[in-house]
């Protein structure tokens, strides 16, 4: 009993002994297991594929613009949502028969593998699933033994963490489809010419086929071996009964693409521009590619007109007002030659303006009340501290309606306005309007700022007018304004539009501005009542100095179109004019595009005035009823000056003379409201307007020294300092003085220095070779008024 007892008191020793051991073991096991799964459960590294992508950019409707490859130079498309079911078909049938019911590794896959490899002393077969061959792609490691054991417990991971569809997703988008082309995206319109979504049988198969051996897609050798491999899939799905006979016969029928296809070029400097901005992303942008296509086709039929007389380049942007984006983006015409600048974003391209500015001073000007539409500006030779503008007819009116100068683009007016609004102040209010290219301080622009004086960009001239259309449509719909924001080309893009009180310009000024600029003669440049356009354009064109930007925009409720029209080198050539280029390409692109009814008058912020129909001017005391007319103007408008030119004048009864009531005489006397300008503008004034009379001249009796003042200096300018031309046999040239007389037939006599140098009559210029030094000019009329000045020859 006690050898029974010894025995089995050592057999429960043993037990306890090897009970203790397995124990000790068992607390080592659970840490490392631990270890494990939480290894295990973030093994995946985040996102599972660490390579760059193409910057994809599609239309508003999905359709491919272009592509710029990825920073390692392959076409590698980022991922998309869903790839099309034939493809599926045709992959998990080649590649991974047991796809949907394995997780990841495929135990029999691998037993048939080590069979026919052992069998035949070689690699004949492999075992990786698609899921194995998604995580080979992502590691990119050579393939040992140890990477394959690492890459089946990845695949089983990835099973878990993502879906069947998912996985397949992955697996299309990264595998290597021959040459530099990744993916089945960008295969697809490598090798055929469009979208994946579009593939045929055919294509599908061969796209399949192609990771196992990408070496094969190579359009001068093994054709044969690729089309053998395609057409035993294609057998093989017809076999099984997922396809029909039709689509076999006719997917076996369809030949191998011949050669690559190049990617659609579509605004290009858009896709370029996304590029650097969002670079290795799937982009759909707000153009529409048929939209832009016509566009593009319009600026290329005109660049072949335009390259006869050496203008290379042109550039158009089209602003949707209504939606704030961009329907319309060509940076440049055939971005594809590479030659003559033509891959020059030339709408971000900063160029001189011309005067494609001055709508925005007219404007402003009329919305701070320091004009009125039809006010009389001066249109006169002017020395403006030695700058002296001219027109582009080298014509003067005299006084012109600001509205006519502004259609017209006179620009002594408008340098004269810029001299009332202030270069600084609209220095601040271009900046404020959003132009990011006056980079010099405020004083460092002078009055020629309004001609051309400073650099914009397309993009952002266009953008101002934008915000015109945009505040005057706002005030009509909603009796708001809201604060501005940049137009979009990225689809669904967010943005805010939050009320503002302290707009740009008031709907009643910029309601007045666009009427101005619907104007359609405009004689100093081209007779555009022969240019076709349905619909009613505000528009403006502008041309730099030298000729080497031509500008124009124009406005509908609907759209906003700015060109530009020139040579990207900033090569000048003379028919590069603003309204015979830039113009004419603009007024075709209207034509294309959808039309919009014009905007209406925003009766809310215009009040009723009587206006001088003369003047222009608030009517005065002196303005008669019968030149006078109520119209609307902005309110601050009240705040200019009533009419200056009509004045209370007394005549002799036969009207022939003015005089005063205590030198009448017997001539008799009455009085009348007369319109009369200052004599310089009179003088250009009454060329152009035939019913512009002159005041009488004094009665002999009731001239004072005042009263003879009739003349005015032409040129020079009082203390202007001349330098005299050498003429072609080597001796001085002359200057011609001119004065402007209220009565030109009177006989004028000059005098230098109190020398005589003779007489003119009805046209008021002598020609004279004054020495040098300082001079004194006097002119007497051969009623005793005379006027002096002094100059200086250098």
């Amino acid at each position: 009993m006690s050898a029974c007892r010894d025995n089995i008191k050592n057999r429960l020793r043993a037990i306890w002994k090897r009970y203790c051991h397995s124990k000790k073991r068992y607390k080592v096991g659970i840490p490392v297991l631990l270890v494990f799964v939480v290894w295990y459960i973030f093994c995946l590294p985040d996102p599972l594929f660490n390579v760059p992508y193409s910057t994809v950019v599609s239309d508003r409707n999905g359709e491919l613009l272009g592509a710029r490859i990825a920073k390692d130079q392959q076409w590698r498309f980022p991922m998309t949502d869903s790839i099309p079911e034939k493809y599926k078909i045709c992959l998990v049938e080649f590649e991974d028969k047991h796809f949907h019911r394995h997780w990841g590794v495929n135990p029999l896959a691998i037993g048939r593998a080590l069979v026919q490899n052992i069998e035949g002393d070689r690699i004949v077969s492999g075992a990786s699933t698609i899921t194995m061959q998604t995580i080979r792609l992502s590691r990119n490691k050579d393939r040992t033994i140890t990477e394959k054991l690492y890459e089946a417990i990845l695949a089983t991971r990835l099973e878990f963490a993502c879906s069947k569809d998912e996985i397949l997703q992955l697996y299309a988008s990264h595998a290597p489809m021959g040459g530099n082309v990744v993916g089945i995206n960008a295969a697809s319109w490598r090798y055929f010419g469009h979208d994946a979504s579009y593939l045929s049988w055919s294509e599908a198969a061969t796209l399949a086929v192609l990771p196992n051996a990408p070496s094969l897609m190579h359009f001068g050798r093994n054709r044969d071996k690729l089309l053998s491999k395609r057409n035993r899939l294609l057998k093989r799905i017809f076999e099984k009964g997922l396809i029909g006979e039709i689509d076999y016969e006719l997917a076996i029928a369809e030949p191998l693409p011949y050669s690559p296809h190049s990617l659609p070029q579509t605004a290009p400097h858009l896709v370029t521009k996304i590029y650097l901005e969002e670079g290795g992303k799937q982009v759909t942008s707000t153009i529409d590619k048929y939209q832009q296509e016509r566009v593009e086709n319009i600026l290329e039929r005109w660049n072949a007109e335009f390259a006869q007389n050496g203008i290379n380049n042109i550039a158009a942007v089209v602003f949707d007002v209504q939606t704030n984006e961009v329907a319309a983006y060509c940076g440049n015409v055939h971005f594809e030659r590479n030659a003559t600048g033509s891959q020059v974003d030339v709408i971000q391209a900063p160029r001189s303006t011309g005067s494609i500015l001055k709508p925005i001073l007219y404007c402003s000007m009329l919305d701070n009340g320091q004009i009125l539409p039809n006010q009389l500006l001066p249109d006169i030779p002017v020395d403006l501290y030695g700058f002296m503008p001219k027109n582009y007819s080298q014509k003067y009116d005299g006084g012109v309606p600001a509205s006519s100068a502004l259609a017209r683009s006179l620009n002594v007016p408008f340098v004269l306005c810029l001299k009332d609004y202030g270069v600084s102040k609209f220095v601040n209010l271009l900046k404020r309007s959003g132009m990011t290219t006056l980079k010099r301080s405020n004083d460092n622009y002078g009055l020629s700022l309004v001609l051309g004086g400073a650099e914009g960009k397309l993009w952002e001239i266009s953008y101002m007018y934008l915000q015109m259309a945009q505040t005057l449509q706002d005030f009509n719909v909603e009796g708001k304004y809201y604060q501005p924001v940049a137009p979009s080309y990225i689809l669904n893009e967010e943005k805010s539009f939050e009320e503002e009180s302290n707009p740009l310009f008031s709907a009643g000024a910029i309601w007045q501005t666009f009427e101005a600029l619907t104007t359609v003669h405009r004689p100093e440049e081209i007779d555009w009542q022969f240019i076709p356009s349905i619909q009613k354009i505000a528009w403006k064109t502008g041309t730099s100095f030298g000729s080497r930007d031509a500008w124009s925009v124009g406005i509908t409720p609907k759209y906003v179109v700015g060109v530009w029209v020139g040579n990207a080198d900033g090569e000048g050539r003379p028919g590069i004019i603003g309204s015979k280029t830039a113009g004419m390409v603009m007024f075709d692109i209207f034509n294309a595009l959808p039309q919009s009814q014009w905007f209406d008058q925003p009766e809310e912020d215009l009040v009723e005035a009587h206006i001088c129909q003369l003047s222009g001017h608030l009517k005065s005391i002196n303005c008669p009823d019968e030149d006078s007319e109520w119209t609307r103007i902005s309110p601050k408008g009240f705040n200019g000056h009533p009419c200056p030119y009509h004045k209370r004048v007394h005549l002799s009864e036969d009207k022939q003379y003015q005089v005063y009531e205590d030198c009448a005489g017997k001539r008799g006397i009455v009085h009348l409201s007369w319109f009369s300008l200052p004599p310089l503008w009179e003088k250009y004034y009454k060329e152009h307007n035939t019913s512009y009379k002159p005041l009488p001249p004094y009665s002999p009796e009731c001239r004072t020294e005042e009263e003879k003042r009739l003349m005015e200096f032409v040129y020079p300018y009082p203390n202007s300092i001349l330098s005299l031309p050498k003429q072609l046999d080597g001796s001085e040239g002359r200057v011609v003085f001119e004065i402007a007389h209220r009565i030109p037939t009177h006989r004028v006599f000059w005098h230098i220095d109190n020398e005589y140098i003779g007489e003119t009559r009805n046209f008021h210029k002598k020609e004279y070779t004054p020495a040098k030094g300082e001079h004194k000019l006097t002119v007497v009329d051969e009623t005793g008024s005379s006027i002096s000045m002094k100059f200086l020859v250098q």
